[in-house]
C-alpha cells in the first residue's frame, strides 16, 4: 500500500506538529495538481480512499475527482509529464503560481511570496526544495495540514484566482478543471464567478513561450531570500489578498521539470 505523496517541497518533520489529521482531500488534490510522479500513480487506491472515506466533497464534485483518478490507472507516466509541461508550463495564463495572475512581474509579487513564506513558517511548515511557496500544489499541502475553518478561508481568499485557472482549463477541454472545481466546493465559489468564466470563455489562447532557461536566476533575485532586499514579512494570517486578476503577461516562471 502507498500512502498519499505530499508535496516534494515540504520539510515533513515540521507538518503536523500539534497531532492534527490532516485533510486527506486537499492532500489529494495537492498530488494530483503536482507534477506527475511514479509515487502518484501508486497511490491512485489510497486518494479514491481518502476522497470517500473523508466526504469533504458534495457527491457531484467528488464523483468527478473519483473519475479523474479513475483515468489516470490506465495512464502512461510519460505522456502525463508531457501534458502537464504542455498545458502549466508554456504560458502564463495555466500557471500554477498564484501570484502570477495578480501581481506579475511587479515589486508587489515579491512581497506578497515574503508574507505568504512567513506564514508557512509561523505554523512549522518548512520548504525542503527551491519551488516558489504560492506553487498551487504547495499551498495546498499546507493548507492540508490546518483546521478545516483556517484551511477553508485562505483557500477562500484565494478562489478568484483558482476559479479563473479552472474556467480556463475547462475551456480548453482539460480535465485538470476538475481540480479546481473540488476546491471551490470546498470553499466556494467567489461573488464574481459567473464574470470568470466569461473572461475565460473570451479570451485568446496563450501562446507565449517560456524563458525556461532563465527562471530559477530571476526567482533568486526576486523573491527568496535576497540578503539585499528591503521587503519585510507581515505577520498577516491572510496574505493572499486577490483583486481581479491581472490579464496575461509576456511571460510566466514555473519550475524546470525533469
Amino acid at each position: 500500500m502507498s500512502a498519499i505523496p505530499g508535496n516534494a517541497g515540504v520539510s515533513p518533520a515540521r507538518c503536523g506538529q500539534d497531532g492534527r489529521a490532516p485533510i486527506l482531500t486537499l492532500k489529494v488534490l495537492s498530488a494530483l495538481l503536482g507534477y506527475p510522479q511514479a509515487e502518484t500513480l501508486a497511490a491512485l487506491d489510497e486518494m479514491a480512499e481518502a476522497v470517500e472515506r473523508e466526504r469533504l466533497l458534495a457527491p457531484p464534485q467528488a464523483g468527478a475527482l473519483l473519475a479523474f483518478i479513475d483515468a489516470w490507472r490506465s495512464a502512461d507516466l510519460l505522456e502525463l509529464q508531457e501534458n502537464y509541461v504542455a498545458l502549466f508550463d508554456r504560458g502564463r495564463n495555466l500557471s500554477l503560481h498564484i501570484f502570477e495572475h495578480v501581481h506579475g512581474e511587479s515589486r508587489d509579487r515579491g512581497q506578497a511570496m515574503v508574507d505568504l513564506l512567513a506564514l508557512y513558517e509561523s505554523h512549522g511548515f518548512e520548504l525542503a526544495t527551491r519551488e516558489l511557496p504560492d506553487y498551487i500544489p504547495l499551498f495546498l499541502e499546507y493548507l492540508s495540514q490546518q483546521s478545516h475553518a483556517a484551511a477553508a478561508s485562505l483557500l477562500r481568499d484565494a478562489m478568484p484566482v483558482l476559479s479563473l485557472l479552472g474556467a480556463r482549463l475547462a475551456e480548453r477541454g482539460s480535465a485538470y478543471h476538475v481540480l479546481l472545481d473540488a476546491l471551490a466546493g470546498i470553499a466556494g465559489q467567489p461573488a464574481e464567478a459567473e464574470g470568470i468564466r466569461r473572461r475565460a470563455a473570451a479570451e485568446e489562447p496563450d501562446q507565449t513561450l517560456l524563458r525556461m532557461d532563465e527562471i530559477w536566476e530571476e526567482e533568486a533575485v526576486s523573491f527568496l531570500g535576497n540578503p539585499n532586499a528591503c521587503q519585510k514579512p507581515s505577520a498577516t494570517e491572510h496574505p493572499i489578498v486577490v483583486a481581479p486578476p491581472r490579464a496575461p503577461q509576456p511571460h510566466a516562471q514555473p519550475e524546470n521539470r525533469p
